[in-house]
């Protein structure tokens, strides 16, 4: 037997910077853009759906948009479509879609006119200098609880946030409400 090296992965540090976002409360979703343009798909989180077998009509919202949608360029886009009618429904009556990589799509005039982005709550350090608490993420879930959701204003009963570590490129949550219980109990 011919046995193949593999060496450790190098390990992260901790406090590098993070990106905190509030964690809207809808359904995951996504648009697929093939590398030639050619392609359009739309999915949620675990499937390709059509106007005719759709998530909250998230397919028939980005048929109707498909023109600002392309904008996006090749790739896989994914975002929470959120609103009327899905989840929490934060006091709206349509829906919308807030794209994921705030990074990316920040500036408005580049980003499609139709989505948004998630609300960026902070970014910096993961940690105050010390390690004995995450004093980032605690800050921002305090401010929802306090002042309600940023991505709709005066509606007081926020999910929590997602927190993006770039050091190591990995995605966590926090939620506001029963974080210490997994999501089915």
């Amino acid at each position: 037997m011919t046995m193949i090296f593999e060496a450790f992965p190098k390990i992260p540090r901790i406090n590098r910077d993070v990106i905190i976002t509030e964690k809207i409360d809808g359904t995951n979703a996504c648009i697929a853009i093939a590398d030639d343009f050619d392609e359009l798909k739309v999915g949620s989180r675990s499937r390709w759906i059509t106007p005719e077998d759709d998530n909250f009509g998230f397919a028939r919202w980005v048929k109707e948009n498909e023109d600002e949608c392309r904008k996006l360029g090749p790739g896989i886009h994914y975002g929470e479509w959120w609103g009327a009618g899905i989840q929490r429904k934060y006091g709206l009556t349509e829906k919308r879609f807030s794209l994921f990589n705030t990074f990316r799509w920040a500036d408005e005039n580049v980003r499609p006119k139709c989505m948004s982005i998630v609300p960026v709550l902070y970014q910096g350090p993961l940690l105050n200098g010390n390690f004995d608490r995450i004093y980032s993420v605690d800050r921002m879930l305090n401010h929802l609880i306090v002042n309600g959701s940023v991505a709709a204003p005066g509606f007081m009963k926020p999910e929590g946030v997602v927190i993006f570590h770039t050091a190591s490129q990995t995605l966590f949550k926090a939620t506001c409400e029963k974080d210490e219980k997994p999501k089915n109990s």
